[in-house]
């Protein structure tokens, strides 16, 4: 069956808010440099009020990957819960306009587990490394009830946020997810988000990349913490024996993406990092638009390249420049 959307993705639902910094900001604060923590609600507002004036965007980790997508012509839809609030209207009216479908409900303020839209506090130190704060608010609420069965089966890949993975609602609302795509005839694919996530969950992460996977992603610490070895030789083995495609990122050493026997390794493209937020994500997306329209693994790869190169060139998490325009230029 000829798919709707070439690309359904299901994750958290955050506005990403953006802001300059120096590593004193981070010391004082405690925060890990380049990492993500998980606060509260008066953390997340008491760090807001204490940071730089920030650009403010509908954002999450596979949020963004969909908004890159859907630029680069992809058919695309997201599945995520914010709230009946300003900031959710934010998310909504953002990823809506860049030509997402998003047809979750948003979360009323006198439901069960009302909470506020999530934010996602981004701190920028001047070597482009983000540290990330984020409050999940609404999206914790997110469970195999907000599946849009339809849309699911209607896509040619559900790509899955790892981030997502915390709640045991959010946990069930991945293999239901799944199941409903391959019942389908359609892919799985999933982010591991961050190595820290990974070692919340990694028995989970594992059995759920085993069984479900067909096409992972993940950057070089994230997969070596999947599999516990050091070496991120041996790591790539480990996943191509779980999944059918790997698409391995290592910064300003490209990529390295395996099916079955077959290895390609894709030159990072050469760019000024200003800021390093949705580098991955972007990665994934001009991937999964080169897969979906048949490309080959290397093609999919500098896509990836492409656009993980453009997003790091300016702060935020979306692209500043024509997608289309600078690949048709990249590409020649």
């Amino acid at each position: 069956m000829t798919a709707r959307f070439d690309l359904c993705g299901i994750g958290n639902a955050i506005v990403d808010v953006v802001a300059p910094t120096e590593d004193r900001f981070l010391s004082h604060h405690d925060m890990r440099k380049g990492g993500m923590a998980l606060v509260d609600a008066a953390a997340a507002d008491a760090i807001y009020a204490a940071m730089p004036p920030g650009q403010e965007s509908s954002g999450g980790s596979v949020a963004n990957s969909c908004a890159v997508a859907a630029l680069l012509g992809s058919r695309v839809a997201y599945l995520g819960k914010v709230a009946d609030d300003q900031l959710g209207a934010v998310f909504r009216h953002d990823i809506a306009a860049v030509g997402v479908h998003f047809p979750t409900p948003s979360l009323a303020a006198d439901q069960a587990g009302a909470a506020p839209t999530a934010r996602c506090l981004i701190l920028v130190t001047p070597d482009g490394q983000r540290t990330m704060n984020t409050f999940l608010g609404a999206c914790v609420t997110f469970g195999p009830q907000d599946l849009d069965h339809a849309v699911i089966a209607a896509s040619a890949v559900t790509y899955l946020e790892g981030y997502l993975f915390d709640p045991p609602a959010a946990q069930a609302a991945f293999h239901a997810a799944a199941d409903i795509a391959h019942k389908a005839g359609r892919q799985v694919a999933l982010s591991l988000s961050d190595a820290f996530c990974v070692d919340r969950h990694r028995d989970g992460f594992r059995a759920f990349v085993r069984d479900h996977v067909d096409i992972l992603f993940a950057n070089e610490a994230e997969i070596c913490a999947l599999y516990e070895l050091g070496s991120f030789d041996d790591a790539v083995e480990a996943a191509r024996r779980d999944v059918a495609v790997a698409a391995l990122t290592r910064s300003e050493a490209g990529s390295v993406i395996v099916r079955a026997q077959q290895t390609v390794a894709v030159a990072a493209e050469p760019t000024a990092v200003v800021d390093t937020t949705g580098a991955g994500d972007a990665y994934a997306a001009g991937f999964l638009h080169g897969l979906t329209a048949g490309r080959s693994l290397a093609a999919c790869g500098r896509l990836g390249s492409i656009a993980a190169a453009e997003v790091i060139s300016h702060f935020g998490a979306r692209p500043a420049a024509d997608l289309k325009a600078l690949v048709r230029a990249v590409e020649g």
